[in-house]
């Protein structure tokens, strides 16, 4: 016999109760209790969930199990239907995504990447900025070459560099949308063979904007006027001056980094901008500023701000513009450096770069170059600090021997 309504009702005893063609009603607990349709298919037996005792009623279930049936006489497995049909709903639910939500995903999955926080920050800032106006709220599957152009072109001639940003920030996002299954065909964001097409080449219409540097022979003054400075900011500029250093590299410095007595501080490799781990040669006047630094027993960094944690990144720019040097920048010390380096000395332009942290770009070059020349920027760095702190009135007979040795 069948089951009944009323014996449906009063079954709470756990076990499977036989109805008819395969249908089971299974209970599992007096509040869970499900229909089943148990058949075979290719001599494996197979058991079809049709829904809750509390969903589908006995006369529903027979019908659902019914339709299961014609499936299976129709030579469709329909545990196998149901599941294709599920991917086939999710896949399209999943290229609903909008383009927003994908930057977001693509942000979090690679956040990581990014060793320097200002660039952390930047590449959702910029995509909130420019893209998201425009292409936020779209399904990242319908993204068309159009509405790319219609976020870039805009702003590709005035700010191109930042165009060019929005562009590539732009298409890794539906890169990884389209390894993710959210989205097929080509990218239309890419460049090469596609927008270049398009739009002039960056090359043609960008201007080319250095980093506002100090003339080196006004260094010695501006370097007399910042040690009359006061505060934290104030020393971590000249120590960043001193070093060579690139302002993310001088404010993420940590004492566990800095040998004292070997006079050495040691960039690890994650915060270098060429992912390479960095000796800097600290010269007397560097080693001055460290031990005259405060110290907190929690506080790892060796340039505390205000909030406790690491100096700000805009602290020192602040600190120039304290000074009224709005016609320079912190990161155009660098090229002072460089300058300097190349004018008034014969230190080989190798051993230059190599103060500075510049990657190699000749591989074959860079395969044989394996030392990092350190006993010559200890050298180098010491008449870097010689000539900083030079007396101005003095600064007409300053010259620097030429050191056969370094050549």
């Amino acid at each position: 016999m069948g089951l009944t309504k009323k014996r449906v009702d009063n079954l709470k005893v756990p076990g499977r109760y036989f109805d008819e063609h395969g249908l089971y009603l299974q209970v599992m607990s007096p509040t869970n209790r499900s229909w089943i349709l148990r058949y075979e298919r290719q001599g494996r037996e197979r058991w079809l969930g049709l829904g809750a005792v509390h969903t589908f009623d006995l006369k529903e279930a027979r019908e659902r199990a019914r339709k299961a049936r014609q499936q299976l006489a129709d030579g469709i497995d329909p545990i196998d239907a149901r599941n294709k049909d599920r991917a086939v709903q999710a896949l399209e639910a999943a290229r609903t995504i909008t383009f927003e939500k994908a930057a977001q995903f693509y942000f979090d999955a690679h956040e990581r990447q990014w060793r320097n926080a200002k660039h952390r920050a930047q590449f959702l800032s910029t995509l909130k900025a420019y893209a998201f106006p425009m292409i936020g709220r779209l399904p990242v599957a319908a993204i068309d070459t159009g509405q790319v152009l219609r976020v870039i072109e805009p702003i590709w001639h005035e700010k191109t560099e930042t165009a060019n940003r929005v562009r590539g920030r732009i298409e890794s996002v539906l890169d990884w949308a389209a390894v993710r299954g959210y989205r097929t065909g080509d990218n239309p964001a890419r460049w090469r063979g596609h927008l270049s097409e398009a739009l002039p080449a960056r090359e043609k219409i960008q201007k080319t904007e250095h980093h506002a540097a100090l003339p080196f022979d006004d260094l010695p003054e501006f370097m007399t006027a910042l040690s009359q400075r006061e505060g934290i900011a104030a020393q971590a500029l000249e120590f960043t001056i001193l070093t060579a250093a690139r302002t993310n590299e001088v404010i993420g410095a940590k004492w566990d980094e800095v040998d004292l007595k070997a006079k050495v501080w040691t960039v690890p490799a994650g915060r270098m901008k060429g992912a390479r781990e960095h000796r800097v040669p600290l010269s007397d006047r560097a080693l001055e500023i460290l031990y005259a630094l405060p110290r907190e027993k929690n506080n790892p960094f060796v340039f505390i701000g205000p909030r406790k944690g690491s100096l700000s990144n805009m602290a020192m720019a602040a600190c120039l513009g304290r000074m009224w040097r709005d016609d320079v920048t912190v990161h155009g010390m660098r090229s002072t450096f460089r300058d300097w380096a190349a004018e008034r000395t014969n230190y080989p332009n190798h051993v230059v770069e190599m103060a500075l942290a510049h990657v190699i770009d000749d591989k074959v070059e860079a395969a044989y170059r394996r030392g990092d020349l350190f006993v010559k920027r200890v050298r180098l760095m010491a008449d870097w600090a010689k000539f900083a702190a030079t007396k101005p009135m003095e600064l007409g007979a300053t010259v620097l021997p030429l050191r056969k040795a370094e050549r």
